[in-house]
């Protein structure tokens, strides 16, 4: 099963749009855009934390599952890789976080950028 999973921080962070004063609006806008779009993958998982969190409730909603971070949002997403990967998934994680994008590429995922993303829901 490919999956893709989205590091929801990051990708609403790459682009300054206000984000900051609005971030569950943010997330919430994410969640849409993601929704609205043929990504290709089987699944898609957006992870979210802090304020954003706010902005769409956890669990499955238009064919994309919200996860909730409880604590950093880097470790909620290395551990969806992690989990992801024993069960022989093809994982693919959207980030420019480099330090993320090296612990994805340990627990056995890769990734792209937040414009292959962006680019795809614009």
């Amino acid at each position: 099963m490919r999956v893709l999973v989205v590091d929801g921080a990051n990708v609403v962070g790459s682009r300054p749009t206000g984000w900051w004063r609005d971030r569950p609006g943010a997330a919430a806008r994410l969640h849409q855009a993601i929704a609205a779009v043929d990504l290709g993958y089987d699944a898609v998982v957006l992870v979210l934390e802090g304020d954003a969190k706010r902005g769409q409730p956890a669990g499955e909603e238009d064919g994309i599952e919200t996860v909730h971070a409880a604590g950093s949002g880097d470790d909620a997403i290395v551990e969806q890789v992690r989990a992801r990967s024993a069960d022989e998934d093809d994982v693919v994680v959207v980030t420019a976080d480099r330090g993320l994008r090296e612990r994805v590429a340990a627990v056995g995922g890769s990734s792209v950028g937040p414009s292959w993303l962006l680019d795809r829901t614009s």
